[in-house]
């Protein structure tokens, strides 16, 4: 039929139709091998379309092929795979696939301690079983012992054993050792950070971690300002091009709003502030997260999380052990600095902030300085803080001494082993509606929890003795153990009279999901190599948490002594009479 067509007709439709070709080519290979084709043709070099149809018209005369140039013993372009192409089975969006952290390793700074033979060490080995960590993954560690790296291993393998929360596979943990590396040498000891520096550059070779590390800093903040400047000095906080370094530092963070504060100036001489993640292993928690689950994914909390049905909320840390072996770091601090600053508030914070505009750091900052801004302390500190200590007794069956009588500690010593302070919130939402923090050693159990208790109905149709058994209704978030929500509320109690009494509606994270939930230095090491930093407190939180507890340990030093009370209780009589006072009684959790 082209016979019949114009010679100009012919022509335009051959070369439309090697148009079309060239522009399905294009969309087949990428955008890497369109732009090489286009570069191609710029020199000289055959159309892709063009290969493409000789290839499949490979009985043609090579005539044909030679009207547009080509050469009878040129290969057709191959496909060439995009720089920037992404396995579609990847999806973030797909929630069936867990977040795997990339080439990475873990530096970790006082690594012969408790916490990193106790917490650290088990969760890297879990997030290794679990399949979060790669292949390559890294464990240095850095202390003042006169180990080989056999030695380092083992300490980290007996550790594993005995903390680790997933089943040990020796095939995960043969994997995990090869790439453990360990550095004796103290913080001042220059040629130590430069055997560091070297073995970084060694499993960059060997176990391709790309120049990713991040530096966890196991040690007592006196200690924090050498390290990294130690680590600036010997070119640990450069990251070659396209990798990342970060700092882990562990609370306290000071110990007063001053002490925050230089600290802060410190590190973010050598670290940039999204480079430092400060752990508050609270937020790691599940049950903590869960809050943000809780209040801004239904519709039925939202409405009543307010002082127009909110009656007060207490938040309590309670420990059923005392100092242990911890006299040196806990006699100065107390429990207000060591808990009350940083996990009451962080929960304090989730439990009162507004709705973030997204689930990302940025936001959730910006929503819990409000709050944290908005705190106000009662006018009274004598009438609404109390501070108490432990005394010797019976607890668990067994007799235990009191906290002056605890091995390295003065006998004169004022530390608190116990606080309960009044907060309120000068905010649209909560304005009158009091927060009640407490925390203590040697009390009657160990939990943790968020208890939102509600105002009494306004007007009741039945007598008093028909609800004389009611109490509030509250909501229970429980942090830890038995990981879960409770909701109590009245209800009819069977039988031919009219009588209520509270009844509790329980959830609990082990009876809904077939997971266990991971210990929270599993989330929070993984949310490190992976850089999310919706968990970790920045230091404008810190700073404001200190502004908040300044005024009340600045007025327990020039006001008296400690409250004794008695070991296996729920603390000082003081404690109960400041809720007396306005009304109110502690739960008993």
């Amino acid at each position: 039929m082209s016979e019949d067509l114009p010679a100009e007709t012919v022509g335009e439709t051959k070369a439309t139709k090697e148009a079309k070709e060239t522009e399905a080519a294009r969309e087949a290979a990428g955008p890497l091998h369109a732009q090489q084709a286009d570069e191609s043709r710029a020199a000289g070099a055959p159309k892709a379309g063009k290969s493409s149809r000789s290839a499949r018209a490979g009985k043609k005369s090579g005539a044909a092929g030679a009207t547009k140039g080509a050469k009878a013993d040129e290969k057709p372009v191959e496909p060439v795979a995009p720089l920037d192409w992404s396995n579609p089975l990847r999806d973030p969006q797909d929630r069936r696939l867990p977040r795997i952290a990339g080439p990475s390793g873990l530096v970790i700074f006082g690594v012969t301690g408790d916490l990193s033979r106790r917490k650290l060490m088990p969760a890297v080995y879990d997030l290794a079983n679990r399949g979060l960590l790669p292949p390559g993954f890294s464990l240095v560690g850095f202390a003042r012992r006169d180990w080989e790296n056999q030695d380092f291993a083992e300490v980290v393998h007996d550790a594993v054993k005995e903390h680790a929360r997933t089943p040990f596979r020796e095939e995960v943990w043969q994997q995990l050792a090869e790439g453990m590396r360990f550095i004796p040498g103290d913080f001042d000891d220059d040629e130590a950070f430069e055997q560091l520096r070297k073995a970084v550059q060694e499993l960059d070779t060997s176990r391709g971690t790309s120049g990713n590390y991040a530096f966890y800093l196991s040690v007592p903040p006196k200690f924090f300002p050498k390290v990294v400047q130690q680590l600036k000095k010997h070119g640990l906080t450069d990251a070659p091009e396209g990798s990342w370094r970060r700092a882990v530092i562990e609370k306290p963070f000071g110990h007063d709003l001053g002490s925050a504060r230089e600290l802060n100036a410190l590190v973010h001489e050598v670290f940039d502030p999204e480079q430092v993640f400060r752990i508050d292993h609270y937020l790691g928690k599940e049950t903590v997260q869960n809050i943000l689950a809780l209040r801004f994914a239904n519709q039925m909390y939202e409405p009543i999380w307010n002082r127009s049905y909110v009656d007060h909320v207490q938040i309590t840390m309670a420990e059923d052990i005392g100092i242990g072996g911890r006299a040196g770091y806990y006699d100065g601090i107390g429990a207000a600095r060591d808990v009350i600053q940083n996990h009451l508030l962080q929960l304090m914070a989730l439990t009162a902030m507004e709705e973030p505009a997204a689930f990302d750091a940025r936001s959730l900052l910006t929503e819990k300085l409000k709050v944290l801004r908005a705190v106000r302390l009662p006018d009274d500190l004598g009438a609404h803080t109390v501070r108490g200590q432990y005394e010797g007794g019976w607890q668990g069956g067994a007799q235990v001494p009191g906290y002056l009588e605890e091995e390295g500690i003065d006998p004169a010593s004022t530390t608190d082993t116990y606080a309960a302070i009044k907060l309120g919130v000068d905010n649209r939402r909560w304005a009158g509606v009091p927060f009640y923090l407490r925390t203590g050693k040697r009390l009657g159990r160990r939990v943790t929890e968020i208890a939102v208790v509600f105002q009494r109905a306004p007007h009741s149709p039945f007598d008093s003795t028909a609800t004389e058994e009611l109490g509030e209704n509250a909501i229970v978030i429980r942090v830890q153990p038995d990981e879960g929500m409770t909701v109590r509320f009245g209800s009819k109690v069977p039988g031919t009279s009219m009588e209520i009494r509270d009844v509790s509606m329980d959830f609990a994270y082990g009876e809904s999901f077939t997971e266990s939930s991971p210990e929270a230095y599993e989330r929070l090491i993984l949310d490190v190599l992976l850089g999310d930093a919706n968990l970790f407190p920045r230091h404008q939180e810190v700073e404001e948490s200190w502004r908040i507890l300044d005024p009340i340990e600045e007025y327990w030093s020039t006001h008296g002594k400690p409250a004794q009370y008695a070991s296996g209780g729920w603390g000082p009589r003081e404690a109960d009479e400041m809720l007396a006072r306005d009304g109110r009684s502690w739960r008993r959790p």
